[in-house]
């Protein structure tokens, strides 16, 4: 029989019985797996209506139809206002009738874990529920945590827009930064399955941006839209071409996201469905530059004039500072107008004499991660690099904490904690939510006022209007 009469003959009896499993297409038709794999990836980016359940494939109609695995209940088939935090499903119900029917460029993320069919025959029913309970976990709120919106369970991943229904800007840098939490806190999830279960737990992402077509919006969230260009379809290509535990982008994202992310271009991909072969990037982690002034420095900046009143202010404030009254100076003006320029030239000269400057900068996808900006600023004041591995970073906090004030000693692991380097030898107390961050506070003032005695120091935080409420 040709491929195109079985996967004519699946869609049929999808439509007509809600749902079929692998094994079933197996006996029915005399697959072998490339082929199952083959017929699989043709429904899934052919047919929209289609979605992979782990165990097979159903088709996607209003009134959705119950989908178990071995009576397991898969979080897709629920409402998305009972997984949408209460604070994002406002902000979609409040805004959706003017984002009805409205073109948007979004950024569309999938994610999954690789073989799972194999992996649930390994594991058995009840033990590869749980696994999956704790994936989607992850995934829920590593999506959420960037303000983007789970459009779609599948049996072993997600599918999430970044900029629809909530529009982002920047919706391409958030779904970048999700991924690359996801990627971390599933390596440590697959470290651990490796341990205790001896487990291969592969996962991979894959990214792409484009235009969709916002459809109506539900009183639960529920959402139909349309994408154009194959949007969706080549975000999925990028997930299965995907290596494990990577990253793949497609062209679209990565101009979008370029300078801001360090990324490896792996050439050009034969994918199907296209005629010419894709541009395929792999994301491997944040770059230096932050914001696009950042962006702006690496290619080269213009004449800096005009702000010498500016200058003198700070100036007059940091001599203020050098006799042992601190300073605060806040610097306000429209966007656009210069204020990181102006913060950029000061601190240089600052740094040419030789003076100790910390800088941390509030972000607009941070406002829903309590402390963002200080976890870096105190990150800073430890000399802790992203090329640091936990004891590295431990070593530096507690030389740095005996040098400032030994009485602190027994504080480290509280310290550790808060910086995400946490010892499994020393654990931190478990304490009250409201007197763990006391704490905190009165010790990190306390030890930046002992730092400022041995040797002043100039803090730049930028962006404050996007500060959380806990920083």
């Amino acid at each position: 029989m040709k491929f195109s009469e079985i996967v004519k003959q699946t869609v049929t009896l999808l439509q007509n019985s809600g749902q079929v499993s692998y094994r079933a297409l197996k006996m029915e038709f005399d697959l072998d797996n490339d082929q199952l794999d083959a017929l699989k990836e043709e429904l899934l980016y052919t047919y929209p209506q289609i979605v992979d359940d782990g165990r097979g494939v159903i088709w996607k109609g209003e009134p959705e139809p119950a989908v178990t695995i071995d009576s397991h209940l898969i979080p897709r088939s629920q409402s998305p206002i009972s997984y949408t935090p209460p604070h994002l499903a406002d902000k979609i119900l409040k805004s959706r009738s003017a984002m009805e029917g409205e073109r948007k460029q979004v950024t569309i993320l999938f994610a999954d874990v690789k073989g799972s069919m194999e992996l649930a025959d390994k594991l058995g029913a009840e033990a590869w529920h749980e696994t999956l309970d704790r994936f989607f976990d992850i995934l829920t709120e590593g999506v959420h945590r960037y303000e983007g919106t789970i459009n779609q369970y599948t049996g072993d991943g997600v599918m999430a827009l970044f900029g629809a229904p909530i529009a982002h800007e920047d919706h391409a840098q958030r779904a970048c930064y999700s991924a690359l939490h996801l990627r971390d806190k599933l390596t440590e999830l697959a470290r651990e399955l490796q341990s205790q279960l001896g487990l291969d737990f592969a996962t991979r992402i894959g990214i792409n941006s484009g235009e969709v077509i916002v459809g109506k919006i539900g009183d639960h969230l529920r959402m139909d839209y349309t994408a154009q260009g194959h949007a969706v379809g080549l975000a999925q290509r990028m997930e299965s071409l995907a290596t494990s535990g990577s990253i793949y982008l497609a062209p679209s994202t990565q101009t979008l996201i370029k300078g801001y992310f360090s990324l490896e271009d792996l050439g050009k991909f034969t994918v199907k469905g296209l005629s010419e072969p894709v541009r395929v990037y792999e994301l491997l982690g944040t770059d230096r530059s932050r914001t696009r002034f950042d962006v702006a420095r690496t290619r080269g900046l213009s004449r800096f004039v005009g702000r010498a009143a500016d200058l003198r202010t700070l100036e007059e404030a940091l001599a203020q500072a050098a006799t042992g009254k601190s300073q605060v100076v806040g610097i306000v003006a429209e966007a656009g107008t210069g204020k990181s320029r102006l913060c950029y030239e000061f601190l240089e000269q600052v740094r040419a004499r030789g003076m100790t400057v910390f800088e941390a900068r509030a972000v607009a996808h941070g406002r829903n991660i309590p402390l963002l900006p200080i976890l870096e600023l105190f990150r800073a004041h430890f000399g802790i690099s992203e090329q640091d591995d936990n004891h590295s970073a431990r070593d530096k906090i507690a030389a740095r904490v005996t040098l400032l004030d030994q009485q602190f000693a027994d504080l480290q692991p509280l310290i550790f904690d808060f910086l995400g380097v946490a010892d499994p030898l020393r654990p931190a107390q478990t304490l009250d939510p409201g007197v763990r961050q006391h704490q905190l506070i009165g010790l990190m003032n306390h030890l930046i006022q002992k730092a400022s005695a041995l040797q002043p120091a100039i803090t730049l935080i930028e962006d404050l209007h996007w500060l959380d409420t806990a920083s």
